[in-house]
């Protein structure tokens, strides 16, 4: 039984994530169709490719992952068709595979331009329903992803900065996602932690938010007292910023750049 995830910035209140969901079933009745979220913010397309990056590989190999965050639709942009470590990626090409790209084995891109697995009418409003879904439905009833279209060997990608940079003796990060506690994510990892810590416990290095340091990186986000920020390496081994049962959100409003010192 072929698994199918669905993520989307469509919401519930309308019948998008529903009409893309049938169409699958209709062309792949024996699909499981996963809906991961239907709350990406509109038009986000940065946070659609953390939450794809984030769901790609819990799911087993031979998984289509359909994502369908696209301000641009009925524009020139295209539709990419991938493989990534055994599991397949759906999606305008946006940007939205930029964290899966930069960090998992790509091992086939395809553009999709054969219209012989579109919908017969396609509207240049809904390619969701119109492309992205029956594609996926055709994907998995077999099809190889290399008869949607020609390969392709340079997406469209997020120029924003998405790797922390590494000073020596410090690592200046940024915010890739607000969660729905307000938990601050980076792009600051666990192993770029690791490499300026050299070995040095957790509880030497400093953490400044907007210049303002919130004390060292913390095990959970109960080491410190309810109302307190704190620092942890979480469950995407990124480091996050949180207030303990708050919202770092609206503790530190908008974040420009997050730095870790050893002192």
């Amino acid at each position: 039984m072929p698994i199918v995830t669905v993520t989307t910035d469509y919401g519930t209140h309308d019948h998008y994530a529903g009409a893309l969901k049938g169409v699958i079933l209709g062309i792949a009745p024996t699909a499981q169709i996963v809906d991961i979220t239907h709350d990406i913010e509109p038009h986000n397309v940065l946070h659609g490719a953390f939450v794809l990056r984030y769901v790609l590989e819990c799911f087993p190999a031979g998984t289509i992952h359909v994502v369908v965050v696209d301000p641009g639709v009925g524009t020139v942009r295209g539709v990419l068709a991938g493989r990534f470590a055994g599991r397949y990626v759906i999606a305008p090409d946006n940007g939205l595979i930029t964290l899966v790209y930069r960090e998992v084995a790509a091992e086939a891109i395809h553009v999709v331009e054969e219209d012989r697995f579109f919908l017969p009418r396609v509207s240049a409003t809904f390619h969701g329903r119109d492309i992205l879904a029956p594609v996926a439905g055709h994907l998995a009833n077999g099809v190889d992803v290399g008869s949607f279209g020609r390969p392709i060997k340079a997406p469209k990608l997020l120029s924003t900065s998405l790797r922390a940079e590494n000073k020596g003796k410090s690592i200046a990060g940024a915010v890739l996602h607000v969660d729905r506690f307000g938990t601050l994510i980076t792009n600051i990892g666990a192993d770029d932690i690791e490499s300026l810590s050299a070995g040095s416990p957790k509880g030497t290095c400093g953490v400044f938010v907007n210049g303002a340091r919130i004390g060292p990186i913390r095990g959970t986000f109960a080491d410190v007292a309810v109302g307190e920020a704190v620092a942890v390496v979480g469950g995407c081994d990124l480091l996050e910023i949180a207030v303990n049962q708050g919202k770092a959100s609206e503790r530190f409003g908008p974040v420009d750049r997050i730095r870790i010192e050893v002192r």
